[in-house]
């Protein structure tokens, strides 16, 4: 699917006990080449090839690859998706950084079992970085609680957000993170605020879990209200 001019919706599925768990990456064309916003889990890179093909991109031809956060189901296949690129830029904000390249443990693995592979990251973003893309700018937005240094993508001129772990699609509604696995539900509810104050340019909000809605700061705003009264500060 594509939400804005070069910017593509992904997807990855995989089989569990209790039924299909489908993942919503994305891909975003720019002036020197495509970058891939989060990798999947391990196991799923032939899926990740697959997906990038059928928007005419090459996981070879792959220059960036920006992640959300270090959660599993979104950097496992970090490694996997390195080797077959184009020697990739690795990026993810400084708080995520430690668990990516494998000097902190990610937190909500199970400490007795194993990581997923480390990889380098080469450069460590804050709020505010702008990317240019093919779709105007795309800036980071820093939006924590769901995970460590967690950051969503909006690209204001074409009014899509890429909301990552920070929000869920649900039968084709936007809810708010998924609090089972949301250490910090306090400051997720602030970064939901943060994205209200985005303003008018959002339209069409990409999600990791749920995919893609059509939903805008409204939304956003109701989503914050009721978070707010559950998770005071």
């Amino acid at each position: 699917m594509e939400l804005a001019d070069g910017v593509y919706a992904l997807e990855l599925t995989m089989e569990r006990e209790d039924g299909t768990a489908t993942f919503h990456p994305a891909a975003v064309e720019t002036p020197k080449g495509p970058v891939l916003i989060d990798a999947g889990l391990p196991g799923q890179t032939d899926q990740l090839a697959d997906a990038l093909a059928t928007h005419g991109l090459d996981l070879a031809d792959v220059r960036t690859v920006l992640l959300t956060h270090h959660d599993g189901d979104h950097a496992g296949g970090l490694a996997a998706a390195c080797e077959r690129a184009a020697d990739p830029v690795v990026y993810a904000h400084e708080a995520a950084a430690p668990y990516v390249d494998g000097r902190e443990f990610p937190i909500k693995s199970d400490p007795e079992g194993e990581r997923y592979e480390p990889v380098p990251v080469d450069v460590a973003l804050q709020d505010g970085v702008t990317f240019r893309t093919d779709a105007g700018p795309m800036r980071a937005v820093f939006t924590p609680g769901h995970a460590p240094g967690h950051l969503a993508f909006h690209f204001p001129e074409s009014g899509v957000l890429l909301a990552a772990d920070a929000l869920r699609g649900e039968d084709g509604d936007l809810v708010g993170p998924a609090e089972h696995f949301t250490p910090d539900m306090a400051e997720a509810t602030r970064s939901v605020g943060r994205l209200a104050e985005l303003g008018a340019g959002v339209g069409t909000i990409h999600c990791y879990h749920g995919g893609t809605v059509d939903a805008g700061i409204p939304e956003i705003e109701a989503i914050y209200e009721s978070l707010a009264a559950e998770h005071p500060e």
